[in-house]
């Protein structure tokens, strides 16, 4: 086994190839995460609405994409749109005839459920006092939102959404199953072309492994620094 890792690893297309599917996954992940935290706000708002009309739409969004595999979802969009008559000649098959766009758009739309889900249940847990004196203070609705209760929800939020971020990480080895080389895509290529699968697989497995050691020291900054003063002096 150690002969063999040597020799795969000596070769430098190996590191080329893994580096390769780790910025695919890297840009993957981060762009899912941008898109669907930037839908998750507002629909979080949405959702806390005492109006069903505003409400139940969202609810119906979160359930379906978080009640449903990502798999699932993400085959639904990647072969679902060529079942469509016609859209293979419009002008939006330019973006889904590749597989990362489909997967991309996947990503976002169940991550934006699970985050707006977080964000609820932190707005929601914004004590009633603060919600009060900015009342008192004359404060529209609107304001309220954008300066007191949209901060301190992001603030409670921090923790279960470093979760979310790792989930997201280690997710997104399942686009590899619609012929994108991401890391984990990159490992099957060089387990077929070695026929070694403890040396592709165990190193991919190190590398989720840093990203992800790497992912929660940043959060662990971010929480420090954003919940600071709860902590005990």
């Amino acid at each position: 086994m150690i002969e063999s890792a040597i020799s795969i690893f000596s070769n430098p297309e190996t590191w080329y190839h893994y580096w390769d599917g780790l910025v695919t996954t890297v840009q993957l992940v981060f762009l899912s995460l941008l898109v669907g935290g930037l839908l998750a706000v507002p629909l979080a708002i949405m959702r806390t609405s005492k109006n069903r009309f505003i409400n139940w739409p969202v609810w119906f969004f979160t359930y379906i994409f978080r009640g449903t595999p990502l798999l699932i979802q993400l085959y639904m969009i990647y072969y679902g749109v060529t079942l469509i008559e016609g859209f293979q000649d419009s002008i939006w098959w330019v973006i889904f005839e590749g597989a990362f766009y489909p997967a991309l758009i996947a990503f976002a739309l169940n991550t934006a459920a699970y985050t707006t889900e977080i964000f609820r249940g932190a707005i929601e847990a914004t004590p009633r006092g603060e919600i009060e004196a900015a009342k008192a203070y004359g404060m529209s609705w609107a304001k309220r939102m954008r300066r007191i209760i949209l901060p301190s929800a992001f603030r409670r939020a921090i923790p279960a959404y470093s979760n979310e971020v790792i989930f997201m990480l280690h997710a997104s080895s399942i686009a590899s199953l619609v012929t994108l080389i991401d890391l984990l895509g990159a490992a099957r290529d060089i387990y077929a072309r070695y026929y070694a699968p403890f040396e592709a697989f165990i190193s991919i497995g190190l590398v989720y492994l840093c990203i992800t050691f790497g992912i929660l020291a940043i959060f662990k900054q971010i929480e420090k620094r954003m919940l600071g003063h709860l902590q005990p002096r």
